[in-house]
């Protein structure tokens, strides 16, 4: 009876302490949350690889159109429509990304599509290069295209693994907590006086409109992982549609995005596009880190060394995304055909010391748009940038003859060329 007693107490299980039971829960937790980013990040590099394959065939078919005798305009092409689907469906992809992954792991990842538009350049060019001349033209591209793979696996690895769930509850805590009410108060500040430099002052500097993007582009990023993991969380079955929260986000987010196209618009028309795209990405990619950071908490009880890593990679992939950007031909800029004299709007004055110097008045006569007048004639209103451009280019060949400066009125502007 005794040995019987015994066997029977042997097969009854011991229940499992509490320790073992938060430990299992923690592996557990922790391994959802590495899957997710996983997902996340798959569908980032997937959604970034589409859209520079749709952007490319789209720039393949107009320069087609432009090389050739087809009367067709570009939207009336398979080839432009491709592009634009495969552009839908990555940025479907990216935008899915956000719902999975914390918005420090998934915004670097638009590193991606730099690498994969500069090795899809190379294959479009189709010229023959002798071996040292290729290796001589592309060195740093290939330079590039190496150091931005490393940051982009090491931003995936050491990426925060804490992620929680867009609900509307969570949303609204982080919405009003001090640390993003003073970020907020901080970038809308820095945001206006930015604003007003850049448009009172005409500080059109490359830095300063990149600015105003990212300042923009930090909000946005913030909005679309909020009304990515929305709807994501709808469609599973948990509905926050209901939430006033989700509606505020997306008005935001479709409002800061306008806006964002639109400095984006008016600097590519100043500067040139591989510029705008390496200074855009590293202050883009860093003021969406560091609003991911304070609303998301994305780093929050990350170990050091893991945040100095992360830290690492991505200063590794803007050194990549710089070299690559780097390489590219730079524009040749726009000259006049025609003497600046014969020009309307622009008139013999002369100095002090009895040159003569052209000099280009421009008035502004709305918020967009500028009239040009002078002694013999006049142009009607033109885009202001586009007379920006103009202004820029007699100011740089005032300084090919070692001359010429800005004289800055209330109401007009001119340059005076020796």
């Amino acid at each position: 009876m005794d040995g019987a007693h015994s066997a029977g107490l042997q097969l009854q299980p011991l229940p499992p302490t509490s320790g073992a039971t938060s430990t299992s829960l923690s592996s557990s937790e922790g391994s959802f949350s590495y899957k997710e980013n996983l997902i996340g990040a798959l569908l980032a590099i997937f959604g970034h690889l589409v859209v520079s394959i749709a952007l490319n065939l789209q720039k393949y078919c107009h320069i087609r159109l432009a090389g050739s005798k087809d009367p067709r305009a570009y939207f009336k092409t398979k080839t432009w429509w491709l592009g634009l689907l495969l552009l839908l469906l990555g940025e479907l992809g990216v935008f899915a990304s956000y719902a999975f992954a914390p918005l420090s792991l998934i915004v670097p990842l638009s590193a991606v599509s730099v690498i994969a538009s500069a090795i899809i350049g190379i294959i479009f060019i189709k010229e023959k290069w002798k071996p040292k001349d290729f290796v001589r033209r592309y060195v740093l591209s290939f330079v590039g295209c190496g150091l931005a793979i490393v940051g982009t696996y090491l931003l995936v690895t050491f990426a925060p693994n804490s992620h929680e769930k867009m609900t509307g509850e969570n949303i609204a805590r982080h919405l009003v907590s001090w640390p993003f009410l003073l970020y907020m108060l901080v970038a809308i500040v820095l945001f206006c006086l930015l604003l007003y430099f850049y448009k009172e002052r005409n500080a059109n500097s490359i830095v300063v409109i990149l600015l105003l993007v990212a300042l923009l582009g930090s909000m946005t990023v913030v909005t679309v992982k909020a009304v990515s993991g929305m709807l994501v969380l709808s469609i599973q079955g948990n509905l926050q549609l209901d939430y006033p929260i989700f509606y505020v986000m997306f008005v935001c987010m479709v409002a800061t995005a306008i806006y964002q196209a639109t400095f984006l618009s008016e600097a590519s028309q100043i500067y040139d596009s591989s510029l705008i795209a390496s200074v855009g990405y590293i202050l883009s990619t860093t003021a969406a880190i560091t609003a991911g950071a304070i609303f998301y908490l994305d780093f929050l009880g990350e170990e050091a060394l893991h945040i100095c890593m992360f830290a690492l990679g991505c200063l590794i992939a803007f050194l990549g995304v710089f070299l690559i950007t780097r390489n590219r031909k730079k524009a040749i800029p726009f000259e006049p055909y025609i003497s600046m004299d014969a020009m309307p709007g622009v008139f013999d004055h002369r100095n002090g010391a009895g040159l003569v110097a052209p000099v280009l008045t421009i008035q502004r006569s709305s918020a967009s748009h500028i009239h040009c007048g002078g002694c013999s004639g006049s142009w009607g209103a033109m885009s202001y940038y586009t007379a920006k451009k103009l202004l820029n280019i007699i100011l740089s060949r005032c300084s090919r003859r070692g001359a010429g400066g800005w004289r800055e009125g209330t109401k007009f502007k001119r340059a005076y060329c020796s």
